[in-house]
């Protein structure tokens, strides 16, 4: 049997393979801690809403578009923190890069079209879920009441 290559962090480039084929598109941890938070607080959502950018939640009723973003995949902190790839570097700075350019996209796309875009990193999901079903529920309602008051003027016409 022949031997596993160590990479720079002493895995094998299989168990790196396996670590990465794991990782979750949809319904991450994330996304399950902060969707039971914000049913708890009665918002009401779709989840990978056919929108640009399919935000992990949307509400629709107020056009509010809520992205959890990972630290790894969307790049926190990048200018200090993609120093940290020893492998593949050049493949990883350009796959996480084209992501937050594409984050970028989708919110430019999503607020010209009406939406607020909501994204909150990894670490606020995991430290700060009170604050973030917080902002998530306020917006909401503003956006709510803002929006019946445009539809009462509308019928005063």
């Amino acid at each position: 049997m022949p031997e596993s290559k160590l990479t720079g962090r002493g895995r094998t480039r299989e168990h790196i393979r396996c670590n990465m084929s794991s990782v979750r598109a949809k319904d991450t941890a994330l996304e399950r801690k902060l969707g039971r938070a914000l049913w708890a607080a009665g918002l009401r959502y779709r989840k990978h809403y056919p929108i640009v950018g399919k935000p992990d939640f949307a509400l629709g009723s107020s056009r509010i578009a809520v992205f959890c973003d990972s630290h790894f995949w969307h790049g926190y902190d990048w200018d200090n923190r993609k120093h940290d790839h020893n492998q593949n570097v050049e493949f990883w700075h350009d796959k996480i890069e084209r992501n937050m350019e594409r984050d970028r996209q989708v919110n430019e796309a999503l607020t010209d079209q009406g939406w607020l875009v909501m994204r909150f990193w990894e670490h606020e999901i995991e430290e700060e879920l009170d604050r973030c079903v917080s902002e998530v529920t306020e917006a909401h309602v503003r956006r709510r009441r803002r929006m019946a008051g445009h539809q009462t003027e509308k019928r005063v016409e």
